[in-house]
């Protein structure tokens, strides 16, 4: 099993510039939370796998504020999925949450997303849409094969293997099949060379795309852009929560206050008296 060296953080690095288009800060952030995690995190190496024992790390910044702790860990869950996705077996010990308070998702706006869809390319076009119209995880969407689309449903292998069926709009449908007409698939939905497309691949896409309109956008972005639509559309929230594949529905709650201060702003900006000068 090969050694995990500094050389492995600049090669993610690098990825996240090239790839997912971070900017040279959030990249600073997360050079200096790695290099500095690497001081002080256990590694085991087998054969099969090398474990990542955080717990020395983690006793080093524990003094710090929650946020803090959640953004180090997080740069390092990023990295690790990275290598995995690479084709490394990456194990993270000791790798237990900190409750933070949780902030609103930051939904994109339908507009934007009809004119990113303007200049995309058919593969490009489907891996949006069905984000968007899917409300799916990016490990979703990438799991997804052909057997598991129907001509009004989409069967979908959600967080612990957990099934459940999404259903398909029509105009969704009809940009699949039309994909579906001009790539030759053999078992999933998006292939390269007769295997999978990674998320990493998935994502790189999803920013490509975007990017040429000027947006920074991420999949998980998308998600949230169809939760809120289906709860500011009046979709009760328990339909929302299992076509999410929440486990609990307080995780769909945050959407509700989401709308509400959509509502708020769009109060704000559409009663006259509200933009009255004093």
């Amino acid at each position: 099993m090969k050694k995990l060296t500094t050389r492995d953080i600049d090669s993610f690095l690098l990825y996240l510039q090239k790839q997912r288009g971070y900017s040279s800060l959030t990249l600073q952030t997360y050079q200096r939370a790695l290099y500095e995690a690497f001081e002080y995190i256990e590694f085991v190496y087998d054969k099969q796998k090398i474990i990542c024992n955080l717990m020395p790390y983690r006793l080093h910044i524990a003094s710090l504020n929650p946020k803090t702790i959640t953004k180090k860990l997080s740069a390092i869950r990023s990295f690790v999925n990275y290598l995995n996705d690479e084709g490394l077996r990456v194990v993270l010990q000791a790798d237990e949450s900190i409750k933070v308070a949780k902030t609103l998702p930051k939904p994109i706006l339908h507009k934007h997303i009809v004119e990113a869809l303007q200049s995309a390319s058919l593969e490009e076009s489907v891996v949006v849409v069905m984000l968007y119209t899917l409300g799916l995880r990016i490990s979703e969407l990438s799991n997804i094969k052909i057997e598991d689309i129907s001509q009004e449903w989409i069967r979908v292998i959600g967080k612990g293997n957990k099934q459940r069926d999404v259903p398909l709009l029509k105009i969704t449908k009809e940009l699949i099949d039309t994909y579906r007409a001009n790539f030759s698939r053999k078992q999933f939905l998006f292939e390269k060379n007769g295997e999978k497309l990674s998320e990493n691949s998935l994502r790189y896409i999803v920013t490509k795309v975007f990017q040429r309109v000027g947006l920074k956008v991420t999949p998980h972005q998308l998600r949230h852009s169809y939760a809120t639509s289906l709860l500011n559309g009046g979709a009760p929230i328990v339909d929302v929560s299992e076509l999410l594949g929440h486990s609990s529905m307080a995780t769909t709650q945050i959407y509700t206050k989401l709308g509400s201060a959509l509502k708020q702003q769009n109060y704000q900006k559409a009663h006259p008296l509200c933009g009255a000068k004093k």
